[in-house]
């Protein structure tokens, strides 16, 4: 199993920007897509974007047009530039496959997460 990897969170005020970085590999990204999951205190876990092995994206409502994911080229880095961000953003983020099967859960483990806090 490939261990991922999630750095970038911090405190920023409403408003201001971020840019997580998540570390997996090359194979990682080819055989499952990449994702970035964030789950706040007392709420469940949400889908905030992803990027599937054809380059395909795709962003929950809530963070559309304030968010963007991309890749480095070696495809082995996985980054979430956020801007415009609200205090409703404030979670921990983890990064993991973006195709949800038994193959492509077997081939990682999450990471600890970045935590992202923005005040008002």
């Amino acid at each position: 199993q490939v261990p991922l990897l999630e750095s970038g969170g911090g405190s920023v005020q409403a408003g201001g920007s971020l840019k997580l970085t998540c570390r997996a590999t090359r194979f990682i990204f080819n055989q499952c897509g990449l994702a970035w999951y964030r789950q706040a205190p007392g709420k469940e876990a949400e889908l905030v974007s992803f990027i599937r092995s054809d380059g395909t994206t795709g962003y929950s409502a809530s963070v559309k047009g304030r968010f963007t994911i991309s890749q480095n080229e070696d495809k082995n880095i996985l980054y979430l530039q956020m801007n415009n961000l609200k205090t409703d953003d404030t979670a921990v983020y983890n990064c993991a496959t973006a195709e949800t099967n038994d193959y492509c859960d077997d081939l990682v483990t999450w990471g600890q997460g970045t935590q992202v806090t923005v005040s008002s």
